[in-house]
């Protein structure tokens, strides 16, 4: 298999960073990139182990690999990528970000699953148009 059909073979799993963080008021707003740092390095292990056996999401999240994604914005843009969780930084809307990540994920693989995690509903129905899964925060929160 060559690298080209492993990253198709491979699910995306992209997470909106401020809307995951941002779900629970656990006084993220007081150091925003730390909340990031704790989310990313909480999604480590889904890489490899996936998101569990949760009947409401896909099958094919629930067991690894998974190819791991976690947009930031804002205060958070410093958060830097580790060998588990790709991170990027979103420079204006980070909504948009992921929008153009999952078109361009699918662009190149269109048979290649994603799954966007997030609870905003615009960012869900313009994924959603493209072909993507969604999931709430909770998918990724209690991982």
């Amino acid at each position: 298999m060559g690298e080209n059909e492993a990253v198709r073979d491979v699910p995306l799993l992209v997470v909106d960073g401020a809307n995951v963080v941002g779900s629970v008021p656990d006084g993220w707003w007081r150091d925003r990139r730390g909340a990031a740092e704790r989310l990313r390095d909480a999604l480590a292990p889904v890489g490899g182990k996936g998101l569990g056996d949760r009947p409401e999401l896909p099958a094919w999240v629930r067991t690894g690999p998974l190819d791991v994604v976690l947009v930031v914005e804002g205060a958070a843009r410093g958060v830097t990528a580790t060998p588990e969780v790709r991170v990027e930084a979103a420079s204006g809307s980070g909504d948009d970000l992921i929008v153009g990540l999952v078109a361009g994920a699918l662009a190149a693989h269109p048979e290649r699953d994603c799954l966007v995690v997030t609870a905003d509903r615009g960012l869900r129905a313009r994924v959603t148009a493209l072909g993507a899964a969604v999931a709430g925060p909770r998918a990724v929160r209690t991982v």
